[in-house]
């Protein structure tokens, strides 16, 4: 294989080729097996592939060598270019600059040249003005116009321009000479200044933008400019108001005609300034006040309403015309626009707000007690009524009759949702209507009114009814409501306190009201939860009694100790299997009527009770081994029935309380074991030996030395 340049072309692999090399060579391959294989003729052929592969490098670098000389040559060249190249530019340079110096020294002449004009021509110009205002002057000193300027209509604009400044002279003038003339002056400078609004006034009902701009440039001078521009807000405004909605008029008009002004006019931001001073002060500030006047004494719901529309909808205006170029503080010139126009309103809001919230309230809450056929009772108050509470939050004692309400909470979420939805709507009225200074109070001011409706009025009204309304503990088949008013007091206050979260907050966060709101909350949410608890503890109180019912009645002496021992069928005595059912049902309802922990607070307090019962209970009989074997059945449904409570207090208490039980059955022998086990051991041995003694055969077997 002949070696040449391209065979070293990248990519360039060194073993693939010596492969190759092999490859070609005779004997060097694995053609033929291992027979074939000539590691001489391999090896000489390598010596000869190297000897090229020398001389091929030879060439090469000679190669390189020329090409390197070559490049030097070249690159000399380009140098020798550069230089040449430089000294030219260099020179192109020095006659840059002396044509620049040249320039500046004729510029120089000439605007000295044109000073020098100037100086000879300003007073030229000067003296020919003042020539030709004189001649116009003794044109009104003979009291003749001849000139055609005055009596050519078409050359109002320059008739104008001269009778501005004979109006000037006139005024330096004194008047016991010129008297005369400084009237005619000034009659001709009232007669053009009247033409040229009439005539602007023309232009703009043609609609000629270019008319209006030049007699607009020319007016600018004359004292009736302000005039022109009261004229055309004016008829700006005539057929503008078309429909029902003048706030939408009001801003089409205004976006039409900003346009316009900015092409008539040359401080175009003064004249829509005063557009809109005059919409607002005229139009909006009469379509104000007959919409909030004719509600303001009769309707308090409408005119609050009313009142909060216009003002959200005068906002929104404003918010809109701040687009346009009103002046550099458009946003203080709009805010005095609607302080004047609710300013009167704005300062009673607030009285107007409680007012109606209160009488809105109150009609609500009335409305539901006459649906009901409830004549409100009225709470006690004072000395005694506290002393009662406190009585009966300490001894659960039921102070006075007890009401019976038919099952009736007297809360309503129909009634909590019509009294949010009133706040709310005071709360969205405050926030957009009150000063932002009296924001915060405005807003705690309505708190208030909520909590004396919708917590005072309503829930703890109810509360104190429900509390009234629970039975005594021994009262037999006792109705338990209080349950139904402790869940829909929960409810209703979720939805109090949304509120208090959604719409509060944000309007009192970051002022001192904010501690104030959180105490009142924090007070009522207390007064509350006290009532609350005093109402669960009676009526788990009126359970137990319910259930010691049960059991007084049901239960025999003869369940624990039959008359044949041999013929007892049942699985568990009917007293049990009633109180069961019982507290099954009453737990459900304490799951329904509460959420979250209270629902384990409420089941514990319960459950311990209901052990304690049990307890007490099983203490008062004799039993024989077949009644033991019966209460063991007794109390592993009861324990069964715990289960519901899902509390493992109340669960081990019954565990224990069932291993108790086991003692009434055991061996005597047996009896000293059994009370060492596991769940008796650390129990006192005076209730051990209280369970022991209530086996009938705790004399004839002498249990007591077990004890002793």
């Amino acid at each position: 294989m002949a070696a040449t340049a391209q065979l070293f072309e990248e990519p360039f692999d060194a073993d693939e080729y010596i492969e190759r090399l092999a490859w070609r060579t005779p004997g060097g391959g694995s053609k033929g097996g291992a027979e074939a294989f000539d590691p001489k003729r391999l090896l000489e052929e390598f010596k000869n592939h190297i000897e090229e592969l020398k001389q091929l490098d030879e060439r090469i670098q000679r190669r390189v060598e020329k090409l390197e000389q070559q490049c030097n040559r070249e690159a000399k060249e380009f140098a020798r270019k550069v230089q040449d190249l430089q000294r030219s530019n260099q020179v192109a340079f020095q006659h840059f600059q002396e044509l620049d110096e040249h320039i500046s020294y004729v510029a120089t002449k000439v605007c000295h040249l044109g000073d020098q004009l100037e100086g000879v021509n300003t007073p030229r110009q000067r003296a020919v003005e003042a020539q030709r205002i004189m001649t116009y002057f003794n044109e009104f000193l003979d009291g003749e116009l001849r000139s055609d300027v005055f009596n050519n209509p078409d050359k109002i604009k320059e008739a104008a321009d001269i009778i501005q400044k004979l109006h000037l002279i006139a005024q330096e003038l004194p008047f016991d000479r010129f008297s005369d003339v400084k009237a005619k002056i000034a009659s001709k400078y009232h007669d053009l200044e009247r033409q040229l609004i009439q005539e602007f006034t023309a232009a703009q009902r043609r609609g000629d933008i270019k008319r209006m701009q030049e007699v607009a440039a020319v007016l600018l001078h004359f004292k009736g400019y302000a005039h022109c521009v009261d004229v055309y807000i004016k008829q700006c405004q005539e057929g503008a108001y078309g429909r029902s909605d003048v706030f939408e008029d009001t801003a089409l008009l205004c976006q039409r005609v900003n346009k316009q002004v900015g092409e008539v006019f040359c401080s175009p931001e003064t004249v829509m300034a005063k557009l809109i001073q005059s919409i607002f002060e005229n139009k909006l500030q009469s379509h104000v006040k007959d919409k909030l006047e004719e509600t303001r004494r009769s309707d308090s719901e409408q005119y609050l309403k009313n009142l909060f529309d216009l003002y959200t909808r005068t906002t929104t205006l404003a918010t809109k015309l701040t687009e346009f170029n009103l002046g550099s503080d458009k946003h203080t010139f709009l805010s005095k626009l609607i302080k004047n126009i609710f300013s009167s309103y704005l300062e009673s809001y607030i009285d107007v707000e409680r007012e109606h919230l209160r009488a809105r309230s109150a009609m609500i809450l009335q409305r539901y007690y006459d649906s009901k056929n409830h004549q409100k009772r009225p709470l006690g108050t004072g000395s005694i009524q506290e002393l009662k509470e406190r009585i009966r939050q300490r001894t659960n004692l039921p102070l006075g009759p007890s009401i019976d309400t038919h099952g009736e909470t007297f809360l309503s979420q129909e009634v909590v949702v019509n009294l949010l939805q009133e706040t709310r709507h005071a709360f969205e009225r405050c926030h957009r209507l009150s000063d932002p200074s009296d924001l915060p109070k405005n807003a705690f001011s309505i708190f208030l009114l909520l909590v004396e409706h919708l917590c005072v009025d309503h829930i703890d009204y109810a509360l104190e009814i429900g509390l009234s309304a629970i039975p005594s503990p021994d009262a037999k088949n006792a109705n338990l409501y209080f349950l139904d008013v402790v869940q829909q007091a929960n409810t209703i206050f979720h939805l109090f306190d949304k509120q208090f979260n959604d719409h509060l907050m944000p309007l009192i966060s970051s002022s001192p009201k904010l501690t104030e709101c959180l105490h009142k909350k924090k007070e009522v949410i207390e007064q509350m939860e006290v009532k609350l608890d005093t109402g669960i503890d009676r009526t788990l109180n009126c359970m137990i009694g319910q259930m010691k019912h049960i059991l007084s009645t049901e239960q025999k002496k003869t369940d624990f100790k039959p008359e044949d021992e041999n013929n007892v069928m049942i699985q568990y005595t009917n007293a049990c299997s009633k109180v069961c059912a019982y507290v099954s049902k009453q737990v459900e309802r304490v799951r329904k009527s509460m959420d979250g922990k209270n629902v384990d607070t409420v089941l514990t307090e319960l459950g311990v009770r209901f052990h304690r019962l049990i307890h007490e209970h099983l203490q008062q009989f004799s039993y024989s081994s077949m009644g033991g074997m019966l209460a063991i059945c007794d109390v592993a449904e009861y324990r069964r029935c715990a289960k519901d409570f899902r509390v493992p207090l109340v669960l081990q208490l019954f565990d224990t309380l069932h291993a108790l039980c086991n003692l009434l059955v055991v061996a005597p022998d047996n009896l000293k074991q059994v009370c060492s086990g596991e769940q008796l051991t650390n129990l006192d041995r005076n209730l051990l030996h209280a369970f022991v003694q209530l086996r009938a055969d705790y004399r004839s077997s002498r249990l007591g030395r077990h004890f002793s």
